[in-house]
């Protein structure tokens, strides 16, 4: 059997109608490839002739969104990573955040300075807690197949917006480093930050704020540093986060730290030839001594006390002992020398030979004033 399409106008809506009709051999009766090819014509005659007849939408143009609509549109993993940290809860962590932002503000760590200065070992621009100025976006990948964790590096422009800070600012303030640098030396600048002189570019509430976005970052860095971050205690995150702060993606170079930290040779479940389990206590041990034996605990050495006794895992119990446990090590209690035999005639007979000459000058000045 065959038949004919047929489309009609009926209350308004247009109708394809279907007639079968006697197999005939009269070219004008279609086919079936014939109806296939015909059916999509009918229908794109039918939606552009409904189209004219439908009331036109209104369209929004998206080029350019309200804020929260932007905000909203930004990916928790796009490439700068700055909506990954306004989402960012302190619940997120087991330590306190503000207690490692004051930790961070010592003199003794990061120090606080309100307007830009130099790194002293790279000459860069930092600000605030140490804040660098000009750094750029990087693409950082995560090397470890079992960590799921990615790696954030926003630039500082990135960062700043993302502390709520306007970018012309950001620039204002570079231009007034670069001037003072092509002035001021390495030992002007210093003085200037001792003595307080510098003129403040921003204010304790906006430093605070780079300072808190700095440390959000530092966070997320160090989950993607550590397998096991979220099962780590609240001194042992804090400890890993001031790492990442302090060195950045150079934190890299330490592979037997972060070996032992991730357990890359599975230390903590395969027995040991002797056939014993390392324990946590010794595992984490293992963890501090490879810090210890690093150049960044001989060249910092009071912070280095500081962090590495955090990965104690009694710190919570005594921190000062696991403290003094790390110092102990980082910084050995020096022996008296022992003066040879040599040295002390030697300073006997100063002793001596001065002891003679006091009493000449003193005899010479009675009989001056004897005559």
């Amino acid at each position: 059997m065959s038949g004919t399409f047929q489309l009609l106008l009926k209350a308004g809506i247009w109708v394809i109608v279907y007639r079968r009709t006697s197999e005939s051999s009269d070219p004008k009766v279609m086919t079936a490839p014939r109806q296939r090819a015909f059916l999509p014509a009918v229908l794109l005659a039918m939606v552009a002739s409904a189209s004219g007849q439908l009331p036109s939408l209104p369209v929004q143009s998206l080029e350019s969104p309200p804020v929260e609509l932007a905000q909203n549109l930004v990916p928790a993993n796009s490439e700068n990573g700055a909506q990954a940290l306004l989402d960012f809860k302190d619940s997120d962590i087991k330590f306190s955040l503000p207690s490692l932002m004051d930790l961070l503000r010592d003199h003794q760590h990061e120090g606080w300075v309100l307007a830009a200065y130099p790194d002293p070992k790279t000459n860069r621009p930092l600000i605030g807690a140490g804040f660098s100025l000009d750094v750029q976006a990087a693409e950082h990948p995560q090397p470890d197949p079992l960590n799921p964790h990615p790696f954030l590096e926003p630039s500082s422009a990135q960062l700043w917006q993302a502390a709520g800070l306007a970018p012309d600012r950001l620039q204002d303030i570079l231009d007034r480093f670069n001037r003072n640098v092509a002035v001021w030396s390495k030992k002007t600048y210093r003085r200037k930050i001792i003595r307080h002189t510098l003129t403040a570019q921003l204010t304790e509430e906006e430093a605070t704020r780079l300072l808190r976005i700095s440390a959000v970052q530092a966070v997320y860095n160090a989950r993607a540093y550590c397998r096991n971050f979220d099962q780590l205690t609240a001194p042992q995150q804090m400890a890993l986060t001031q790492l990442v702060f302090q060195m950045g993606t150079n934190l890299e170079e330490f592979v037997e730290f972060l070996g032992a930290v991730n357990d890359f040779d599975s230390s903590r479940e395969l027995p040991r030839l002797d056939g014993f389990v390392e324990t946590d206590a010794e595992h984490w041990r293992t963890v501090q001594q490879t810090l210890m034996d690093s150049q960044w605990a001989r060249q910092f050495t009071v912070r280095a006390s500081t962090v590495i006794a955090m990965f104690d895992p009694e710190y919570d119990h005594d921190p000062y002992a696991a403290q003094r446990r790390v110092a102990g090590v980082l910084r050995p209690p020096v022996a008296p020398r022992r003066q040879s035999i040599a040295t002390l005639r030697n300073a006997s007979y100063s002793k001596r030979s001065g002891a003679r000459h006091s009493k000449k000058t003193a005899h010479s000045q009675v009989k001056r004033k004897l005559t």
